[in-house]
């Protein structure tokens, strides 16, 4: 009897720590194509992921309530760490703890849309959010010359839609990004050559 009392349990600690580290890996892909495109791609591993974890955090409480925490204390620390650390992540990537965001501004084509922030310390991202849940975040830095914001890190993965400087027209509220045959800017607003300025709070 206490020998499958022990497998059993055995059982229930392995489904806790596999789920909880698929799921710590499945909320990972947030920002590297997002958590939605992940699922309708690898729904096949992170559906039966899903269910365990669902099926492991009910268990666990359900022991607890029963048992109490010692019997269950591998399973309460792997739920515990897979909550603290998504809590974590999510207050480092918050408002609350980064640089001051003095200027944004977005740029929308038929399937993304494109959001540059640029903050105080001289760290700038790029948000792509797209259709069925894309997203993407590239971070650079860069730094002003004059109404020029020139790029030290370009935040983006190729350099074909971003250039290493955008020019400010704070008449259009517009941030410039073509340049024509001569290396000037184009500054009639046309279509997807400009990010439009946001309001910031």
């Amino acid at each position: 009897m206490s020998n499958t009392i022990n497998t059993k349990r055995k059982f229930y600690v392995a489904i806790a720590l596999i789920s909880t580290v698929g799921m710590f890996a499945w909320f990972l892909t947030e920002d590297r194509g997002g958590m939605t495109i992940y699922l309708l791609s690898y729904g096949f591993l992170i559906i039966p992921l899903l269910i365990l974890y669902i099926i492991s955090f009910v268990e666990t409480l359900i022991g607890i309530f029963k048992r109490g925490f010692r019997h269950h204390a591998i399973k309460v620390i792997a739920h515990a760490l897979l909550l603290i650390s998504i809590t974590a992540i999510h207050l480092a990537k918050s408002e609350v703890l980064r640089s001051k965001a003095i200027l944004s501004a977005t740029l929308k084509d038929d399937l993304f849309d494109y959001t540059l922030i640029f903050r105080e310390n001289g760290q700038c991202e790029n948000i792509i959010n797209g259709m069925f849940g894309f997203r993407e975040i590239h971070f650079g830095n860069y730094h002003f010359s004059g109404d020029t914001i020139i790029f030290e890190k370009v935040p983006y993965d190729t350099h074909n839609f971003l250039k290493d400087r955008i020019l400010i027209s704070r008449k259009d509220s517009v941030l410039f990004i073509e340049r024509d045959s001569l290396n000037h800017f184009v500054t009639e607003i046309r279509w997807l050559n400009h990010f439009k300025m946001n309001r910031l709070n």
